[in-house]
């Protein structure tokens, strides 16, 4: 993983932890529900930014290595996998 990437992602799940954590006080303390259903919607979004930090890695590490390589066709075939898992990520 390219070191800017990983930086990122830490930092990312670092704060999405902390998130977590308040989110669950809210809970426990039986906060308003629209007010909790907010904050989780703001972790879903955190989280799509983690994917689109490590998809971007990928790109630009394993993806282009292998296309390099001749592998091209299974690479096209993983990354459609891949993105099944990031069904909503945004094109920048």
């Amino acid at each position: 993983m390219k070191p800017e990437h990983k930086t990122s992602a830490v930092n990312r799940l670092k704060t999405i932890r902390g998130h977590i954590d308040a989110v669950l006080g809210m809970v426990e303390e039986e906060r308003y529900c629209p007010d909790i259903m907010k904050q989780v919607s703001a972790l879903q979004g955190s989280l799509e930014g983690v994917n689109r930090v490590l998809l971007q890695n990928h790109v630009e590490t394993c993806v282009v290595k292998h296309v390099k390589a001749g592998r091209s066709s299974q690479v096209v075939d993983e990354l459609m996998e891949t993105l099944r898992y990031a069904p909503r990520l945004p094109i920048k």
